[in-house]
């Protein structure tokens, strides 16, 4: 009703439905950890194309899985990616022009690359604090300019609005000014002398050392937000790829774990890669009983987390494209993508459409026998397959080991639940602090069931109708009186999965002729 009555007429007023329509999150966005040559460290940066990574973080690197990961995952069909650059004990390059000493804005040797130009022809000659510059990043073996920034007018004046950190931090993806122990910036009282092509110290900036388990969940990583935990300030990601680093070109099983429990968490699939050591199916099956074990039963039991097996042998652009063997997780990632967009993430990624592009030749080649060996533990193979190449060819958790008989087993399952479920929990966002009683229920009961009936005519479910499809219940069957005091609404959603026709059984029988009875 409106908020006073004062003259007789007609007075309107808006009532709201209620309905507030619950949109499905993304599926498929890939987070990658690991080193490159460039680029923020410790820090989310979201792509949406192989373009971007070459940009921020340089491109592929010999010394480094992760850029062949990210293009596998752009070649096969990704769309949107989060990067997390990890290094051990790298540098920023450093750049002296005269009093005012410059960083390079990320550690590694492409900063040694750096040159910088000073010159003092401001818009105001009589102002003896500004100053310009230019900053050069040269070829490292052509020595030709590749990326130039220009700041002109900036000043050493700190009530200037041109000073010069706070025109670097904004505009320059090349330098920022060098910080003193307390985090400030270490700006001269005076403009520096005019120099030209001042080059960065030699080697100064380095790269650092081989990653190890203590760079992704060590020391103070979670509370810092560093490493595997700076996904933290991500705002969403359903996929983690985290390709070797180590020497061996393996990823410790300790990290694996803790990876795997952090997607549990966040409502993510952990994609994981088979150690380099892994040639052979009796390699891959090992011995569960052992102590401790070995094969698959080394990586877990985690109903977010998916093995496939064996690695890839690709051309590498950086080798004069010999053959190399590189680590599935980025181009599966890629088929995971590709699926969701075409089908939707109840479909399996696996199958004669879920080809691996870029892919010339697998470093195993299995058979059915084989394949039929593995399955049952949980293992998705890659196969080469007549007409279709090189597919992926399962669909498990490793939950899907047989002997488990996890409700949980199938990937496209897993997936689906994650989806619905971070789906809700964005949606009903505004449920809090609302009355609780029956006009709430009902609002939630009407958005939800909108939302679960539309994944219903997408085919996301099985049934005909959706009565055997879904069910919502927001009542007070589900929400007691003793709730309602402690401040608790329960809403209950089910639904029956699509699960994977995984083995096909064709009967053939012979008709005998018409025979009299």
């Amino acid at each position: 009703m409106p908020s006073s009555l004062t003259f007789p007429g007609v007075y309107i007023e808006e009532i709201p439905s209620g309905v507030r329509t619950i949109v499905g999150v993304a599926t498929s966005i890939t987070a990658f950890l690991g080193r490159a040559l460039r680029g923020p460290t410790d820090q989310p940066v979201v792509i949406n194309s192989y373009g971007d990574f070459e940009r921020i973080f340089g491109g592929l690197w010999v010394n480094s899985y992760l850029g062949y990961a990210v293009r596998d995952f752009y070649q096969n069909g990704g769309s949107q990616a989060i990067i997390v650059r990890l290094h051990k004990g790298g540098t920023p390059a450093e750049i002296a022009a005269d009093t005012l000493t410059l960083v390079a804005t990320s550690v590694g040797t492409w900063g040694n690359s750096l040159a910088v130009t000073v010159d003092h022809k401001t818009k105001d000659p009589l102002n003896d604090k500004q100053f310009n510059l230019k900053i050069v990043e040269l070829d490292p073996i052509t020595q030709q300019a590749v990326r130039v920034e220009t700041m002109l007018n900036v000043s050493v004046d700190p009530n200037d609005s041109r000073y010069v950190p706070l025109v670097l931090k904004d505009d320059s993806q090349l330098v920022d000014v060098k910080k003193d122990n307390n985090g400030n910036p270490s700006v001269p009282n005076a403009r520096p002398a005019e120099v030209a092509d001042v080059k960065a110290t030699a080697n100064s900036g380095a790269d650092g050392d081989v990653l190890d388990q203590n760079a992704f969940t060590g020391g103070t990583n979670e509370a810092d937000k560093k490493g595997l935990f700076a996904l933290e300030n991500a705002d969403l990601f359903n996929i983690l790829c985290i390709p070797p680093y180590k020497d061996n070109a393996n990823v410790d099983s300790d990290l694996v774990s803790k990876a795997a429990a952090y997607c549990e968490k966040k409502r993510a699939m952990l994609l994981i890669d088979p150690p380099a050591s892994w040639d052979t199916v009796a390699e891959v099956i090992g011995n569960p009983t052992a102590n401790p074990p070995t094969g698959v039963a080394t990586l877990g039991t985690s109903q977010n987390a998916a093995f496939f097996f064996p690695r890839l042998r690709q051309p590498n652009p950086l080798r004069e494209n010999k053959l190399e063997d590189f680590v599935p997780c980025g181009a599966v990632a890629g088929v995971f993508a590709r699926t969701d967009a075409q089908r939707g993430v109840w479909k399996a990624p696996a199958g004669l459409d879920a080809t691996l592009v870029g892919v010339p030749q697998l470093t195993v080649s299995l058979t059915n026998e084989e394949n039929g060996q593995l399955n049952p533990l949980g293992v998705n193979c890659l196969r080469t397959m007549p007409a279709a190449g090189r597919v992926v060819w399962g669909s498990r958790t490793r939950k899907g080991n047989d002997q488990l008989a996890s409700e949980w087993k199938y990937v496209p399952v897993r997936r689906t639940a994650l989806f619905i479920e971070e789906s809700l929990y964005r949606a009903l966002q505004w449920v809090v602090f609302e009355p609780n009683d029956e006009p709430l229920w009902a609002q939630i009961r009407l958005n939800v069931g909108a939302f679960m009936n539309s994944l219903f005519r997408q085919g996301a479910f099985q049934g005909q109708s959706p009565r055997e499809a879904y069910f919502v219940k927001c009542d007070k069957d589900t929400t007691t009186q003793n709730d309602i005091d402690r401040g608790i609404v329960n809403i209950l959603v089910g639904f029956a999965p699509l699960k994977p026709a995984e083995f096909v059984v064709i009967k053939l029988q012979q008709i005998a002729g018409q025979i009299q009875t």
